[in-house]
């Protein structure tokens, strides 16, 4: 079985101010049936799906967990939350054959589980109740045995995994070793039981000047050199004797022989490593919950939830870490990650993007990418590009001088693109189309990150009037052929209004004389006399430095924006260069 569906009304983020609606939640989020990764920027919601599936399923680490105030959704007075798991086996619905719901007829029909959790709050008090389950709005309570099966695995973010694997009473190690098959069931006949009792015999016996004689046997023998522990003992035995009874005498023991009792005394560490550090701990946390969930004799949910995933952990751990949890088939996984690392090593269609209040799945089902983007996207993603998962707002380019110009560009218009939160994606190609539709949904709700794609007009001043055959000039045409491939929901197309980014620069009324001395500077061996026709000539040639141009030009323009009086005004009244601002403008919500 597996978490397929949640479903909220007024928790937290998502809300709304409109009466409550039974018809139309305000998530609801599909999940894969392995991993499945929440990422987005800050205050998004990630947090809070994870919260809403832990108070509704309760953990095997029996955290206290309830409704709080904070939990409604602005002044909301209720809220619900609805889950429901599929694919169950048949050993795990027999645990839930009175709320179980059944999809198909005949030898196809399936069961499914869900279940619900609905608040009130009334005059400022929560009012009680209970996670019921059924196919009606209402369903019947669950019982505590039924509930027992579904406890899932949780890891805070921030966790102190050398608190975890500290011997203490319910230590969540002890909790998990209990709850194996190594153990489960022998309670009173356990081998380690039976050694535990013989090492608290032994030391009863050292305090009576005894010893184990050696031979394999279980008698005991007089200790000749060291009589401390008998002399100590005697003389404790002594003062019982006076003042309490004569016939009464002490017994040194370490503590009762129950398996419970033995385990949590156990400590787990990495064989030959000195005082290991928090990353290295939380991976052996993370391996011994992992255990846990995948133990053979359970029939109830293999649930794990991890937030921040990269917590104490290098990039490269990270990456091997994600490797390995997707390759694990038998258990579901549910993380939320601030880490661009993990989401560039993770396949596109185990992404959850958080987003204005709501949850997008990155599955084949829900985008409008087809089977070759995601082929694509799965090698060239990297982790700078991965970036455009947690932005506000994206610009795409395809090339380096493109992303070297804008930040400059932007803070000449005073825009900070670091505090508006867009990220510029360089894809190095004209493969918009493979990156852009990461944001285009096949049904609603809609994304709401706006991504700017800017391009190169791509057709030579002597063309830009030739009439097509659509009786349209070559410029208006390409102009229109690029929006209409790239355009779409919250994806704006921006094209230079001349052929390339660099002779749009040339034609600057701003820029055009400070380019001109950087190109000329550069490429000091060329004959500027006619500064257009070397440019086009190089631009032709594909041979213009077109990134160390565009590096100097960047230094230029922020040197003169710290001015108290900046010499260069950057303004859409510049034909030449109005696209960059605009795409600027649009990426950046304003």
């Amino acid at each position: 079985m597996y978490l397929s569906n949640l479903k909220l009304w007024d928790f937290r983020k998502f809300g709304s101010t409109s009466d409550f609606n039974i018809k139309k939640p305000n998530l609801d989020l599909n999940f894969n049936k392995g991993l499945n990764v929440l990422i987005g920027e800050n205050d998004t919601g990630k947090s809070a799906i994870i919260d809403a599936i832990k108070l509704v399923l309760r953990t095997h680490s029996y955290e206290w967990l309830r409704v709080t105030d904070e939990d409604f959704f602005q002044e909301a007075e209720r809220l619900r939350i609805e889950i429901q798991f599929n694919d169950l086996a048949d050993d795990e619905a027999k645990n839930f054959t009175e709320w179980l719901g059944w999809t198909g007829e005949g030898e196809d029909a399936k069961p499914f589980l869900r279940l619900i959790y609905d608040i009130t709050s009334q005059d400022g008090k929560i009012l009680p109740s209970d996670v019921h389950a059924g196919v009606d709005d209402e369903g019947y309570q669950l019982t505590a045995e039924a509930r027992e099966y579904l406890k899932v695995t949780y890891l805070k973010p921030l966790r102190d995994a050398k608190a975890e694997f500290v011997p203490k009473k319910n230590s969540r190690l002890s909790q998990i070793l209990q709850g194996h098959e190594a153990f489960k069931g022998n309670e009173e006949s356990h081998y380690l039981v039976n050694l535990f009792n013989h090492f608290n015999l032994s030391i009863e016996k050292y305090f009576e000047g005894k010893k184990p004689k050696g031979d394999g046997s279980e008698s005991f023998e007089d200790i000749d050199e060291d009589k401390k522990g008998k002399e100590l003992k005697d003389k404790i035995d002594k003062f019982i004797h006076e003042l309490y009874d004569k016939a009464k005498n002490s017994k040194f023991t370490v503590s009762k022989g129950k398996l419970k009792n033995i385990l949590e005394k156990l400590e787990l560490s990495i064989e030959n490593e000195i005082n290991p550090g928090l990353g290295t701990l939380n991976r052996l946390f993370m391996a011994s919950e992992l255990l846990h969930l995948g133990k053979p004799d359970w029939n109830g949910v293999r649930l794990g939830l991890i937030e921040e995933l990269e917590a104490h952990l290098h990039p490269q751990a990270q990456m091997q870490i994600v490797e390995t949890l997707q390759e694990e088939t038998n258990i579901q996984l549910i993380l939320t990650t601030h880490s661009p690392n993990l989401a560039s090593k993770v396949k596109l269609g185990n992404l959850i993007i958080c987003n204005n209040n709501y949850a997008f799945p990155m599955g084949k089902k829900y985008t409008t990418l087809d089977s070759t983007d995601y082929s694509f996207l799965e090698r060239f993603l990297d982790t700078t590009k991965a970036n455009l998962f947690f932005a506000k707002g994206v610009i795409m380019v395809e090339g380096w001088a493109e992303e070297i110009l804008l930040p400059a560009f932007a803070k000449k218009i005073g825009l900070n693109l670091t505090e508006k939160g867009v990220s510029i994606v360089n894809v190095a190609s004209t493969a918009f189309l493979r990156y852009s539709n990461i944001f285009q949904r096949q049904e609603i709700p809609k994304m709401n990150v706006p991504v700017a794609i800017i391009t190169d007009l791509d057709v030579k001043p002597e063309d830009e009037s030739t009439i097509t055959i659509e009786g349209k000039s070559k410029k208006e045409l390409e102009i229109e052929n690029k929006k209409s491939k790239y355009d779409g929901q919250v994806v704006k197309t921006f094209v230079s209004p001349q052929w390339t980014l660099e002779y749009c620069l040339s034609k600057s009324s701003s820029l055009n004389s400070k380019f001109q001395e950087i190109v000329k500077d550069i490429h000091s061996r060329t004959d500027w006399t006619d500064f257009e026709k070397s440019l086009t000539e190089k631009l032709d040639k594909k041979r213009l430095k077109k990134t160390e141009i565009a590096y100097q030009l960047a230094h230029s323009l922020e040197e003169d924006s710290d001015k108290e009086n900046p010499e260069i005004i950057v303004s859409k009244k510049d034909i030449a260069i109005k696209y960059l601002i605009e795409a600027i403008e649009y990426a950046c919500g304003n």
